[in-house]
């Protein structure tokens, strides 16, 4: 049974038992602050397991993309080196939201495992809790698997919680036995130590305790059920593959990857390994960068980075020099297009992006060799043979050296590496980044609004309604529930009916006051702290706002129609951009404000005057045409399957919101917009820029707002015109020639410089002298900058064969230094070493490598103390 057959035969079983089948979530988690990635199929349905979510139907199932490369579910080190960890996998999952429960969890997976994928019985063996007896006994007698077959394990492998509070309980899982000729030994025991012969398929987790903040477990009142099947894991046994790499799933990404490097596979050495970790992770960057992501230094962006990073390391060590996995990206999308038909658009992006790092991670590799040879020098220069951990930990974070690559540069100089101390580095380094991702804290700090969710709040926003009567359900001041605001006081406020659009999808919430006879408030936003909940953070100006009083809410709506202009202009810009550019492009976030708005899009390259034009053209002749602007409240299936657009970082329920303008644009959207296209008015683009590697962010204005932009611009070629005494047609011919004219200043003045140096050796301010049998040159200028003091060095160098030579300048205000040292000397002298012993002199720092280092500072009055210290240096050296 291939891999698409196995989906495709999950997902009908369960639809046929009443589940609704829901596609898979994107990796990056919607809403969900406390995950880097998604990582089973049960995240998108955490806030229903939370009680914070409520859908229409009950039994859900769906085949989940999955990441796994941090936190307590991290397999990276294994990947590869076993036969069944990957980074990327998918996960098949039935869910049950109050339900049913044990006995049919279970009768369905024995069903599906024996009857639909024919697995046989006698091959297959139960893991159970302890104490759950229920379990054991439903798994005996209702599928009559024997009880020596039934193995109980204790609280670590076999109960399963979201948190250390929240949703808890037993699980059970399924394991296949794929024979005595892989490992001989008792299935017991083979299972306890994780043995590569009797493989866990399927975990079924019973959600029914709700553990406390003092650990205490109480009875769920509806227990749940979440399950969660390997798909790469069950392709593996139903193909008779004894390790997941040789399915259908990867069997043609290891062809691609062998045709690529000629090498021979399998040949059960090292070897081997490489090319497996290539094959899992260019799945992981495929589906990475298709679900939005781009390499960055931090957050998801740096597990994208270093996952390229190091596929790409093991094609070095197979003998690949050049790029490689953007081609391999095309192979992965011709395996998972028909569960995944989006990555065939999304193709050409992704492998433009996957080439674009590459190129990256070449160009640090050779910078990152370079740093390598000079820590290498300061260690022998040290008298050591081990490279610090600190040093390591640079090369590793910096440039991307993986540990391997140090340790194997290493041994070809006859020296090691400090590995515990790089671990210690990297350790510090994952106590920063747990310390910056607030997500968890974010999380919490929703439970304070979870007391108010049984409220019943009314929305009108979506009616344009923008004055309501309501009456004020509850207040919260620092956290905790209060009766009344007195003047001056700040809290939130939950309305029984709200005009307020709460902030949700890149739109600001909106602002305006509350107020009555006897009171006002400043409405300062809205938001949606929990779905169905809408809290309003106001100010108290006059009077006492109470619990249960009745006041007359107004949003100001000069406000929302500018933000509702600047938002429908969103979807126009992202069609348009679509239509000019390529259907890679998506979008990846935006922020609208009513002065302005920003669209982040995935693109490989910046836009040129001529495409911003363009989409500018299109934009306006679509404004000017008027369109209607249309809102359908549909499914999000029906959504999709209209062709409308969804974004990477929003979270959809069941129904959605489809806008249209005209024939022009279709997307799901939860904000206010327009009701004609003409009501934008006029759109202009102020700024276009990168935001890293594959995505783009333009910033524009409209209506009033792209009015007053073009109006300044205006003002300013005014100006221009009066102060360079030229009519506007004659402004641009006037910049040119004053560009001609600083060109051959600054020209002129590089030549003078260059007659300087020249003239310099023979000037007397040169000294020469010989320190501990070594050439000393030292010598101070006026006027030079840095760059001309690194030209004479290196031609000093050259004149004198072999020496140290020191350099200075002054230029406006500043002092530079150089120190230079022939490549026969660096194990005796480091010019980085000795640049930080005279920078402080001149009151500055600086740096470099053992030959060549460079520093500033301000205190000219010091030079001569400066020089003279390395004549000091000097005298110490061995």
């Amino acid at each position: 049974m291939k891999a698409n057959e196995i989906r495709s035969a999950f997902l009908d079983f369960f639809e046929k038992k009443g589940h609704r089948v829901v596609p898979s979530s994107p990796l990056i988690p919607r809403d969900d602050p406390t995950l880097l990635f998604t990582n089973a199929g049960m995240n998108q349905f955490k806030n229903i397991f939370l009680g914070l979510e409520k859908r229409s139907y009950q039994r859900a199932a769906s085949v989940q993309k999955c990441l796994r490369v941090s936190g307590k579910h991290n397999d990276l080190e294994q990947v590869g080196r076993t036969p069944k960890h990957h980074t990327f996998f998918e996960m098949l999952g039935n869910f049950s939201f109050g339900d049913y429960f044990k006995r049919e969890a279970i009768a369905f997976a024995w069903e599906l495992v024996t009857e639909v994928y024919r697995l046989p019985a006698e091959r297959l063996y139960i893991t159970v809790y302890q104490d759950d007896d229920e379990a054991f006994g439903l798994w005996n007698r209702e599928t009559g698997i024997p009880a020596e077959k039934i193995f109980r394990f204790g609280k670590e492998d076999n109960f399963w919680a979201m948190g250390e509070t929240g949703p808890c309980g037993p699980c059970s899982e399924i394991h296949y036995d794929l024979g005595e000729n892989i490992e001989s030994g008792s299935p017991r025991e083979l299972i306890a130590r994780g043995s590569d012969r009797v493989v866990e398929l399927w975990n079924l987790v019973f959600m029914e305790f709700f553990q406390d903040e003092q650990g205490r477990m109480h009875r769920l009142p509806r227990p749940s059920i979440d399950t969660g099947m390997g798909l790469e894991r069950m392709a593996a046994v139903l193909q008779g593959r004894s390790s997941n790499f040789e399915t259908d799933l990867f069997s043609p990404l290891i062809q691609a990857i062998v045709q690529e490097t000629n090498q021979e596979y399998p040949t059960g050495g090292e070897t081997d390994v490489w090319v497996r970790i290539i094959a899992d992770h260019i799945r992981a960057i495929t589906f990475l960068i298709g679900d939005g992501v781009t390499p960055a230094n931090e957050g998801r962006g740096y597990v994208l980075r270093r996952l390229i990073r190091r596929a790409f390391r093991r094609g070095n060590l197979l003998g690949l020099e050049k790029p490689f996995l953007y081609r391999l990206a095309g192979t992965v999308v011709d395996i998972m297009k028909e569960a995944y038909p989006e990555l065939m658009s999304n193709l050409p992006y992704i492998s433009r992006v996957c080439l674009a790092e590459e190129e990256r991670f070449i160009y640090t590799l050779n910078s990152g060799l370079r740093y390598f040879e000079q820590y290498a020098a300061e260690t022998l220069a040290s008298g050591s043979r081990v490279i610090s951990g600190d040093k390591v930990f640079k090369l590793y974070d910096t440039f991307g050296f993986p540990l391997d690559l140090c340790q194997e540069l290493a041994r070809e100089k006859n020296l090691e590496v400090d590995e515990s101390g790089f671990r210690q580095e990297l350790e510090v380094q994952k106590d920063r980044a747990r310390q910056s991702w607030e997500g968890e804290a974010r999380f919490r700090e929703k439970s304070v609004y979870q007391n108010y969710q049984q409220l019943k709040v009314e929305p009108v926003f979506y009616e344009r309604v923008e004055v309501a009567e309501t009456r004020v359900l509850a207040i919260i001041k620092n956290g905790q529930s209060v009766d009344f605001l007195r003047e001056g006081e700040s809290g939130e406020v939950i309305l029984a009916v709200t005009p307020f659009y709460a902030e949700a999808g890149g739109q600001v919430g909106d602002t305006g006051v509350l107020k009555s006879s006897h009171f006002s408030a400043v409405v300062e936003t809205a938001f949606s702290p929990v779905p169905g909940l809408i809290v309003h953070k106001v100010k108290v100006l006059a009077g006492e706002l109470k619990v249960g009083q009745t006041v007359e809410a107004v949003v100001d709506s000069l406000r929302r129609q500018a933000i509702s202009r600047n938002h429908t202009a969103t979807h126009l810009l992202h069609a348009a951009l679509r239509q000019i550019l390529g259907d890679h492009v998506r979008q990846s976030g935006s922020l609208v404000s009513p002065q302005r708005f920003r669209f982040d899009f995935t693109h490989f390259a910046a836009l040129s005057e001529e495409e911003i034009e363009k989409v500018e053209r299109l934009i306006n002749e679509k404004i000017r045409e008027n369109l209607p602007v249309t809102v359908k409240v549909t499914t999000l299936e029906e959504g999709l399957a209209e062709g409308a657009m969804a974004i990477f970082e929003e979270k959809y329920g069941e129904s959605v919101r489809l806008v249209t303008v005209g024939d022009f644009s279709k997307e799901l959207c939860g904000g206010i917009h327009v009701r004609q296209s003409g009501e934008i008015g006029f759109f202009k683009v102020i700024s276009e820029s990168s935001v890293a590697a594959g995505l783009r962010r333009i910033e524009a204005v409209t209506g009033e707002e792209a009015f007053n932009y073009v109006e300044s611009l205006e003002k300013e070629l005014r100006q221009l015109e009066r102060l360079l005494k030229v009519s506007r047609k004659e402004l641009l011919t006037r910049a040119e020639k004053m560009m001609e004219t600083i060109e051959e200043k600054e020209e002129e003045i590089r030549r003078l410089k260059q007659k300087l140096v020249q003239q310099a050796g023979q000037s007397p301010e040169m000294a020469v002298r010989e320190v501990r049998g070594i050439k000393l040159v030292t010598q101070k200028f006026e006027g030079l900058d840095i760059e001309a003091l690194r030209q004479y060095a290196d031609t000093l160098k050259q004149k004198i064969g072999s020496g140290v030579i020191v350099l200075s300048s002054s230029l406006e205000g500043r002092v530079f230094l150089v120190v230079a040292v022939t490549p026969d000397l660096t194990a005796r002298v480091q010019a980085n070493n000795m640049i930080k012993e005279i920078a402080g002199i001149i009151g500055g720092g600086g740096g470099g490598r053992p030959d060549f280092a460079q520093a500033g500072g301000t205190r000219a009055e010091n030079i001569d103390q400066a020089l003279e210290k390395s004549v000091d240096l000097l005298e110490k050296v061995s």
